[in-house]
């Protein structure tokens, strides 16, 4: 069976092989970019959530401030369990983790 290349009959599958090789690895770093953060921009996500933990509790009810801890402690649990199977282990896996799960702060910082 013969191969339909999009350049044509004469293309070289080679060259067409490098060319998406090299399409997939800039896909993958502009990937790591978006979600490369500092730990010091998830503490200050760790923060946030505390404080609103905390706010929620007193003004309205502390048990919808304990289900929003909980929300977030469940998705830091799925996030580890994640981190588990895709190969990290101990210590990187919780900071991996960790990132996930409060690194969005670096959205709303300047």
């Amino acid at each position: 069976m013969e191969q339909q290349w999009p350049e044509g009959p004469n293309a070289d599958p080679d060259a067409a092989r490098e060319r998406y090789k090299a399409d997939t690895q800039a896909s993958r770093g502009a990937m790591r970019e978006l979600f490369r953060m500092e730990t010091g921009v998830a503490h200050f996500g760790l923060a946030i959530v505390i404080i609103a933990c905390i706010f929620v509790g007193v003004v309205w009810s502390p048990r919808i401030g304990a289900i929003i801890a909980g929300a977030f402690a469940a998705l830091f649990v799925v996030a580890l369990a994640v981190a588990l199977l895709a190969g990290s282990r101990g210590r990187d896996a919780a900071r991996a983790a960790y990132k996930f799960t409060f690194g969005w702060a670096d959205w709303i910082t300047f």
